[in-house]
């Protein structure tokens, strides 16, 4: 019964997909398996490095103000690109 238990918790399970246009943005659909292992429910951190994209479950947010300013500068950074208003020119 233990040996199940550990195999369970340890099982690293791998799958490809393909990034989707998702409006102006890119996303990857994660399969429900995916997200049931890893414990992803509803909020995540995403990190991204030189070595790929992390994405962690957020347990819970203390300061949502400082998060929500923290993400609006990110979002800034990445509108104020001339490729984004190349893409918004013709609206």
């Amino acid at each position: 019964m233990l040996d199940t238990l550990v195999k369970s918790r340890y099982n690293v399970i791998t799958m490809r997909t393909t990034i989707i246009a998702i409006g102006n943005s890119k996303g990857v659909r994660i399969p429900k398996v995916l997200l049931k292992e890893s414990g992803i429910d509803k909020d995540v951190e995403i990190k991204a490095t030189k070595s790929g994209i992390k994405i962690t479950p957020l347990k819970a947010v203390n300061n949502k103000t400082e998060t929500a300013l923290l993400s609006e500068a990110t979002l800034r950074k990445d509108w104020d690109r001339p490729e984004e208003d190349k893409a918004w020119s013709n609206l």
